[in-house]
């Protein structure tokens, strides 16, 4: 291991050493400050005699006489089952005050794609007990399903109810251990302020969800550049507790946003030339890198499932993150400026969010036999409901038929008793369909044109004394 006081440039996040070998891309570095304090790197960038290393800890305090040791490996996670209940920070160090991690191994924090042909097609339903998601548009263990939220909309609470209400049903029916304990979450946060850390971590602590968790808390006075590394780490310990100890763990990111943002500070610092608003040309592939980490293995019981979760800047869908995270993965869910702010807990947008494995993952046998006819009726009564609500602007609901006016009570209860549920609200799927159910039987019958007919005769309130037509105008 060569010690090298070579460096000649500090830009940014970045320090420029000069070396008289070939250092390897992504190889670890130490750089001793006349202080005596010891930062860590990672190599960015490496040519002949040059090469470029992104300060995990920020550059303050380094200065032309620092020492530059290449460890020869790349940064590894130190993993073990232990792991579960730890509070780590956005380098992997322990910062709950516990006893020092014992690791079972280290694994490259970089990984692997999975590979295409030992890929398993998702379709096991996840039940996170919020009726908009599984309702509408159920997450399938192994599925990368985003949550598409803004600045200042409540975003982290739909986040920390899913952490700790997320559950495999199979496990619930004892089918392996009552308590759920092969179900585990690992929550990723990058450039969070302190105040939201500390609601992350009472609520974690509160709902006892902690117990199966591990979390990583990058902070927003923390350097940039550590936020390259959070996810990575984070969905580094998902895959062995997926692929080594058989857990179905849910991977939460919050907030891709601020990731992009680093990206875009060391892109500048590097000078490289950018691609869309400023982001790096690479930022695509760069995403994918992480999304692409989700999924199962044939063979293995453990799955990895993720909820990355991107604040839209300007509340705009066309942005290059949210854009390029829509190519990647397989849906999105809205979280709805409107809906936030009429009250509606949580306020997801059911209409623009998609889940496209959701027809892999429901069905006899998993959810309800009726839950794919009863989710495409209900979406397209609230469709109409909303078309409905812009005419009424115009014309007043008085100028509307018995029919249209149905419809719209329909929206209205749709988003006040369907979508609308608070926080600290657990549904099964079964209590969300019959809720479904109760809605749709607010309709005439003849409306139903999307529910097989023996689902109706089975499911369907009658309303005693009934006698709208449905056809009137």
């Amino acid at each position: 291991m060569k010690e090298y006081q070579t460096i000649n440039e500090i830009s940014g996040p970045l320090v420029y050493a000069e070396v008289d070998e070939p250092i390897g891309y992504d190889e670890i570095v130490e750089i001793e400050t006349d202080d005596g304090r010891t930062l860590r790197g990672q190599v960015l960038e490496s040519s002949d005699g040059l090469v470029a290393i992104q300060v995990f800890e920020g550059t303050s305090g380094i200065d032309r006489k620092a020492s530059v040791r290449f460890l020869g490996e790349t940064l590894k996670m130190p993993v073990t089952e232990d792991l579960l209940g730890r509070v780590m920070d956005g380098t992997g160090q322990p910062i709950d005050g516990g006893p020092e991690i014992v690791p079972e191994s280290r694994e490259d924090i970089i990984g692997s794609a999975i590979n295409p042909f030992s890929r398993e097609y998702p379709e096991e339903f996840i039940q996170t007990g919020v009726s908009a998601i599984d309702g509408m548009n159920t997450l399938v263990r192994g599925q990368k399903l985003p949550i598409f939220s803004a600045s200042g909309l409540p975003h982290n609470d739909l986040a920390l109810q899913i952490a700790r209400q997320a559950t495999v049903p199979e496990e619930e029916e004892g089918d392996e251990d009552d308590d759920g304990s092969e179900f585990a979450v690992v929550f990723g946060a990058m450039g969070i302020t302190q105040e939201e850390a500390n609601e992350f971590m009472k609520d974690f602590e509160r709902t006892g969800a902690l117990e199966r968790s591990v979390v990583f808390t990058n902070l927003a006075d923390d350097p940039a550049v550590e936020r390259t590394v959070t996810p990575r780490l984070a969905l580094t310990t998902a895959e062995y507790l997926a692929f080594e100890k058989d857990y179905h763990v849910l991977v939460i990111l919050t907030d891709m946003t601020n990731y992009c943002e680093a990206l875009r500070e060391i892109g500048a610092a590097r000078e490289e030339v950018p691609g869309r608003r400023g982001y790096p040309g690479y930022m695509y592939t760069d995403l994918a890198t992480l999304y692409e980490r989700a999924g199962r293995i044939e063979g293995r019981e453990g799955s990895v499932t993720q909820i990355p979760i991107l604040t839209m800047p300007g509340d705009d869908d066309t942005h290059p993150i949210p854009d390029l995270t829509g190519y990647i993965t397989e849906g999105q869910i809205y979280v709805d400026r409107d809906l936030n702010s009429q009250g509606v807990k949580p306020p997801v947008n059911v209409l623009p969010s998609l889940s496209r494995l959701m027809d892999d993952g429901i069905g006899e046998g998993l959810t309800r036999e009726d839950h794919a006819d009863v989710s495409d009726q209900m979406y397209a009564a609230y469709a109409e409901g909303e078309d409905l609500r812009d005419l009424v602007n115009i014309v007043g609901r008085e100028a509307l038929s018995e029919r249209d006016n149905k419809y719209l009570d329909f929206a209205d209860a749709f988003e006040g008793e369907f979508v609308q549920q608070g926080y600290d609200t657990n549904r099964s799927i079964d209590d969300t369909l019959t809720l479904g159910w109760d809605l749709l039987s607010e309709l005439p019958k003849t409306e139903l044109n999307r529910i097989d007919e023996d689902l109706i005769d089975e499911y369907y309130q009658e309303d005693e004394g009934e006698t709208v037509d449905a056809t009137a105008d």
